[in-house]
């Protein structure tokens, strides 16, 4: 198990544009923080829709010579880290699917909390399930309601529960779709060709140089097509359950999600973290990469030094991947580089964005015990994570969380330093700009905005999926 938090996942379209999958390789590449495990980018030109799905980063899946096979009028792209069903090919997203309405493809953000029951449903009529992912009941809802719905699409997404942002490809148009609770992000932009796109983070916008417009609205579909876009509502937006994680640690520095820019959000709790936890030190250090932003505001707030203690290892491949833990291990000593002479005789406030399974944070500290640190306080820019998520976070068994029954005082032993301090939920909401209430804080406060009756887990739809064929 990493430390880290992982999330699924990244969701990127255009329609109109000539040279369609380029921009979709975009996007998803200035996306690639969303997922690593899967990419896949689907297009249509009007009649037929191909799709190009492999294992890997972006750069992996596709090469120039791919890319330029994908011809059409309109593509939706997809990075995927799995939080229902296991890191297979099976699973990489755009799905694409032949039905009686056509041809569909669909990529998803989020995590469905009935997905259990609605694919047990639909096994006990007979239909074949080709994925472990959730994301393939949505298609076979919308295959269901084709012929006896007048908008098919609604009649689907009213079964849904959880959170979820989607973009279908059809052969005439794109539909992006975001829940009543407005969990993930998802944002319309227009490129400087007067072309419609819509992704999850507008960094990738920035990165094909289209202009942010607007969010997609809790409860809408919007449709991209020749005619331009459209809107219609599928529900009434429920009151917003935003992700704070989103700006603690998942979304691009320089998005602007839920209405505030990542980075200046993410300094915000570095000041407010120095507010609430002052101690003397000699330095600032961060934890590269996500906890550079609040550790620059806690150094601006408390008036102590800034210096970079640690320094990433560009070169080194994804940890998590590894197979065994010490495996892993060994891929963290050499992914973090102590700066010796940095460290060495000094006290240190280290500042990273969050403490999950606790195992890598341990590690680092070592890593810096070894290399001559005086003293380590480590400062955390958001509260204990007790709590599983069910909402597109891949961390919904709690036993693995170590703040789950473990006061602060324990965690800071187990992780070796001197003194540890989170930041208070009041801290946190206090750093964003809209109402504390409109934020989803399950993961701190076990407060869910959903009741959750029947847990999935990562890979129960897999499991079942076994079952049919033993």
């Amino acid at each position: 198990m990493i430390d880290d938090a992982k999330h699924k996942c990244g969701v990127f379209g255009v329609w109109g544009a000539p040279d369609v999958a380029h921009l979709n390789y975009i996007g998803l590449y200035a996306q690639q923080h969303r997922g690593q495990e899967s990419a896949g980018i689907a297009v249509t030109d009007g009649r037929a829709i191909t799709a190009h799905v492999g294992m890997g980063l972006v750069s992996e899946v596709f090469t120039p010579q791919i890319v330029a096979s994908l011809k059409g009028k309109g593509g939706i792209g997809h990075n995927r880290y799995s939080t229902t069903g296991s890191s297979r090919a099976c699973n990489a997203q755009p799905i694409l699917k032949d039905y009686i309405g056509g041809q569909v493809a669909l990529a998803h953000n989020g995590n469905l909390i009935n997905a259990d029951l609605l694919r047990h449903e639909y096994e006990r009529r007979g239909h074949m399930f080709t994925t472990s992912t959730d994301t393939e009941v949505i298609l076979h809802l919308l295959a269901s309601h084709h012929l006896s719905k007048e908008d098919p699409l609604i009649a689907s997404l009213e079964h849904l529960q959880g959170a979820y942002s989607l973009v279908f490809l059809f052969a005439d148009r794109i539909e992006a779709v975001r829940d009543p609770w407005g969990w993930r992000p998802l944002v319309l932009g227009k490129t400087i060709d007067g072309f419609d796109c819509v992704a999850s983070e507008t960094v990738a916008l920035d990165a094909i140089g289209a202009r942010f417009i607007r969010e997609v609205e809790p409860g809408e579909i919007v449709t991209l097509s020749d005619s331009g876009t459209s809107s219609r509502r599928f529900a009434n937006a429920e009151q917003p359950a935003h992700c704070v994680f989103e700006h603690v640690y998942f979304a691009n520095p320089s998005s602007n999600v839920f209405g505030d820019t990542v980075q200046i959000v993410r300094e915000r709790l570095g000041e407010k973290l120095a507010i609430e936890s002052p101690v003397e030190a000699d330095y600032v250090v961060p934890m590269p990469d996500s906890g550079r932003s609040a550790a620059l505001g806690y150094a601006r707030a408390s008036g102590i030094p800034f210096r970079e203690g640690i320094v990433p290892n560009r070169y080194v491949g994804r940890t998590f991947i590894q197979p065994t833990q010490a495996q892993r291990d060994n891929a963290v000593q050499l992914k973090l580089n102590v700066v010796a002479d940095v460290v060495r005789d000094k006290r240190l406030i280290v500042v990273d964005d969050s403490v999950v399974r606790g195992t890598t944070t341990r590690g680092k500290m070592a890593q810096l015990r070894r290399a001559g640190a005086k003293e380590i306080h480590l400062r955390i820019s958001c509260p204990p994570i007790r709590h599983a998520c069910y909402f597109g976070i891949d961390f919904p068994d709690q036993s693995q969380l170590i703040a789950n029954g473990r006061s602060v005082q324990q965690i800071a032993e187990y992780l070796g330093v001197d003194s540890l301090h989170f930041l208070s939920i009041e801290g946190m909401l206090g750093s964003v700009s809209r109402p504390a209430d409109h934020y989803c804080t399950a993961c701190f406060s076990g407060r869910y905005r959903l009741s959750v009756d029947k847990p999935v887990s990562k890979l129960d739809l897999e499991r079942n999926q076994l079952k049919m064929f033993t």
